[in-house]
């Protein structure tokens, strides 16, 4: 991890330390959310940052993959965790987002929408400390709930997908909510 994202020199308030569920994006932000985390969510609905390299996420907390497709499996894979802890678990989502033409990162709307599906989907089972950012990616998937496949498909990753080959049916599949149950591990705790 580069010197810029250790988790050391992250700003006390970028941390959202003092919620269970807080939400940021990229490497960068999963430095600033989820050193301290139990579980990280890494958010990648069209896997353009596949799996994200577990090893470059902080902590030595959990991490697991989610899209819109699973939020509720992830959810309840989190709830389950925090029952084995036997406490409350700390939980950073972490939207992979987009790849800018210069190589960057940028704002991908379908994970956003995924990572308030999970925190929607927390909340309904109880966990609902939420940081004001993931509050907000929460507010923005229930508001834009019915249109979340159609929304996957015309954003700009859904349409740079398309323009490349790729089956805007099967595409617009990746945004039918509660469709996949099992969930990806991609770092034990």
């Amino acid at each position: 991890m580069s010197s810029q994202t250790d988790p050391s020199t992250v700003p006390a308030a970028h941390r959202q330390a003092k919620y269970q569920v807080r939400f940021d994006w990229a490497v960068e932000g999963a430095a600033a959310v989820a050193a301290d985390a139990d579980v990280i969510v890494w958010v990648d609905v069209l896997d353009d940052q596949p799996g994200a390299d577990a090893a470059e996420l902080p902590g030595t907390g959990a991490v697991v993959a989610a899209g819109l497709s699973d939020a509720a499996a992830v959810a309840q894979w989190i709830l389950d965790e925090q029952v084995r802890l036997g406490r409350r678990a700390m939980i950073a989502l972490v939207a992979a987002g987009g790849t800018s033409a210069s190589g960057g990162t940028r704002f991908a709307v379908e994970d956003l929408l995924a990572a308030g599906a999970v925190v929607d989907a927390l909340a309904t089972l109880g966990i609902d400390y939420s940081s004001p950012e993931a509050a907000a990616a929460c507010a923005a998937f229930t508001g834009l709930r019915g249109a979340v496949a159609h929304l996957l498909t015309a954003s700009v990753s859904g349409q740079e997908r398309i323009a490349a080959g790729a089956d805007a049916a099967a595409l617009a599949a990746s945004g039918k909510l509660g469709t996949v149950s099992e969930v990806r591990v991609l770092r034990a705790a």
